[in-house]
């Protein structure tokens, strides 16, 4: 039900955006800064975090001598009068704006009544602590950058919407630091990767995501029409074929890091579009692979360690209420030797039996599947959800992998 406001039946919203237009009304030209050289005479702004960095061990009730300028959204307000506190966040972190009416002028002062939440200013004054503790900028002058003419999520309940979440991921940024530390974790993570390649002598590529044939993978494309050419093209849903083309043309070491798309369900393990990383190494094998995978893993969580507030070289890692520990080497794991375990008999790919095999163990198959599908089919239901450790899962059934390597001394695996 829609909360009713006082004025003509018109809802609480529509009050808040009534009242936010009259507000840049009032503001005039000052609702907005064409840049901040224009509004404070300065080209950028001073992180919050280096803030905290050099300040936050002042003492309380102390100011510096030196003044700085800061820019960032207000997420919260407090007017007492001749005192306003606003906390002002940045892109690493938050901070308080002490704005006193005796260190600023009349107008400047009598302007504050305009800021709202969500409103994204600039602010220029000496570091400093209140009486408090609290790191704070002592506001002399500010400057209205951009303002916001739509309130923010409810402060304390910020936006708990899974839905609204994923739809406007803007305000879920906005109202909750975790998306916040995600995107600064794998910003890091991918930095890690391309630097432990780089570090290997790969050279990265970027392969064409139009393509006449989708290849590499068994996945239904995304299908549209090149007009210049009058030919119909498809979305890549795998980079293996370009890369491999490269290998053949003498890049020994080569790897994309790029955006795959399959037009196929939603569900939590798979996206219509996702990022994938495949490398290649000339005079390698799949243990080759298998140490640069470990090296990938480890380096990436020391990456993103920091960021999400642990040791930079802890490879212990928090995981669904437990731990898992990311220190190589990862167990090596064979399908035929995983699915053995898992029906406690010997599982090979010239059994006759292994349809009665899965009847007895609940998994159903099809009448036209080989025995490399109906033994991929017992692992992915008996097996692959109790795996939580790091594991390499090797020698998969050449049926279900046709453009994999044959194994060297069984054919029938890769």
């Amino acid at each position: 039900m829609t909360e009713q406001g006082d004025a003509g039946g018109r809802s609480r919203e529509e009050e808040v955006l009534l009242a936010r237009r009259e507000s840049l009304e009032r503001l005039g030209e000052k609702g907005f800064a064409i840049s901040l050289r224009e509004a404070l005479g300065v080209d950028e702004p001073t992180p919050t975090s280096s803030l905290r960095e050099r300040f936050g061990s002042l003492p309380s009730d102390h100011k510096e001598e030196e003044t700085v300028t800061v820019a960032g959204r207000i997420v919260l307000k407090r007017d007492m009068g001749k005192l306003k506190f606003l906390t002002l966040r940045d892109g690493s972190g938050d901070i308080q704006l002490v704005c006193n009416q005796t260190e600023l002028d009349e107008e400047g002062f009598a302007l504050l009544d305009e800021v709202d939440l969500g409103d994204i200013i600039g602010a220029t004054g000496q570091v400093g602590t209140t009486r408090r503790g609290e790191l704070s900028i002592f506001v002399e002058r500010w400057a209205m950058l951009t303002k916001s003419l739509r309130p923010l999520p409810e402060k304390w309940h910020g936006l708990k919407d899974p839905d609204l979440q994923q739809r406007r991921r803007y305000l879920h940024l906005i109202a909750d630091e975790t998306p916040r530390r995600y995107l600064a974790a794998r910003a890091s993570l991918l930095r890690a990767l391309r630097e432990v390649l780089h570090e290997r002598g790969f050279v990265e590529v970027e392969g064409p995501m139009l393509q006449t044939v989708a290849g590499g993978a068994n996945a239904r494309p995304f299908t549209t029409f090149h007009e210049a050419l009058g030919i119909e093209t498809k979305l890549r849903i795998s980079l293996e074929l370009y890369l491999k083309r490269l290998l053949v043309g003498g890049i020994e070491r080569v790897y994309e890091l790029g955006r795959n798309f399959r037009n196929e369900g939603i569900d939590r393990d798979h996206n219509p579009e996702f990022t994938m990383l495949e490398a290649y190494q000339a005079y390698g094998d799949y243990s080759t692979m298998m140490e640069l995978t470990e090296v990938l893993v480890r380096e990436s969580a020391r990456a993103v360690n920091p960021v999400m507030g642990r040791d930079p070289e802890t490879l212990t890692i928090p995981w669904r209420g437990g731990e898992i520990d990311l220190t190589p080497p990862f167990r090596r794991l064979t399908m035929l030797d995983a699915v053995s375990s898992a029906t406690g008999e010997q599982i090979t790919l010239d059994r006759p039996d292994l349809p009665s095999i899965a009847e007895r163990h609940g998994v159903p198959i099809d009448d036209v599947w080989g025995p490399g599908k109906i033994v991929v089919e017992l692992f992915e239901k008996l097996v692959e959800d109790t795996i939580a450790e790091p594991t390499f899962l090797c020698d998969f059934p050449r049926e279900v992998s046709p453009l994999a390597r044959p194994h060297r001394s069984n054919p029938d695996l890769t």
